[in-house]
């Protein structure tokens, strides 16, 4: 099985977009996949139609049930804030052993791909002492991980990404790809911001994602693995 783990520069910058075209990629090779969002902030009943995990369920092919739901998202909070700071607004937290053993007895159920997403950006709290970073790095050490770096191409981006990059290399996480998701606000063409990327990414692959028709397939996604 191969295990990706997507995860971003920032927050709002197009994990899931990203995540959900990765499915239904891989769904359309013939491979059977299990997408994954264990923690999400932000949720409330009014909007789970257009989550993270309901984008998910749907390029999985599954229903938005309150079962399959909880069957990917087992931590979710009402505020949207930090998992920290949303779970302490409910005296909860993130176990951090829990979620790291829920993602790997998933590595080891039967699929040909497990893609989990991360919440927020690379460096944001799970709780008093663990970063998404951490719960990375730990995977690492029960699956074969391959980190996949979602980021965007405003203004600015190539700094974020560049020490986002720097940090992942630095910890044993270089990713297979950086995925240059085009913002809505971009004043430097997609190609540009993803060749000065590139100059500096050390031979990290750079995928260019260009913003997309409702309903239009986005390009191979996955061509450098």
């Amino acid at each position: 099985m191969s295990v990706f783990f997507v995860t971003s520069s920032g927050t709002e910058i197009g994990k899931t977009f990203v995540s959900s075209h990765i499915v239904r990629q891989l769904k359309a090779r013939g491979d059977k996949v299990l997408a994954l969002k264990p923690v999400l902030s932000g949720i409330t009943p009014e909007t789970v139609a257009g989550s993270d995990t309901a984008l998910l369920l749907e390029a999985m092919g599954r229903e938005v049930t309150d079962e399959n739901f909880e069957a990917i998202t087992p931590w979710h909070f009402k505020e949207a804030m930090s998992p920290d700071m949303a779970a302490a607004r409910e005296g909860r937290s993130v176990p951090f052993r829990s979620l790291v053993s829920f993602c790997g007895e998933a590595a080891r159920a039967n699929h040909d791909h497990l893609l989990i997403e991360g919440v927020g950006g690379l460096m944001v709290p799970l709780d008093e002492t663990h970063l998404v970073l951490d719960w990375m790095k730990a995977l690492t050490r029960e699956t074969a991980l391959t980190p996949i770096l979602v980021v965007g191409s405003y203004l600015g981006t190539v700094s974020h990404t560049l020490t986002a990059l720097k940090v992942m290399k630095e910890e044993g996480l270089a990713p297979g790809a950086i995925i240059v998701s085009q913002s809505e606000e971009a004043p430097v063409p997609l190609e540009e911001t993803c060749a000065v990327i590139g100059r500096f990414a050390g031979g990290v692959p750079i995928v260019p994602l260009p913003r997309l028709a409702r309903g239009e397939e986005a390009p191979d996604l996955l061509f450098w693995h």
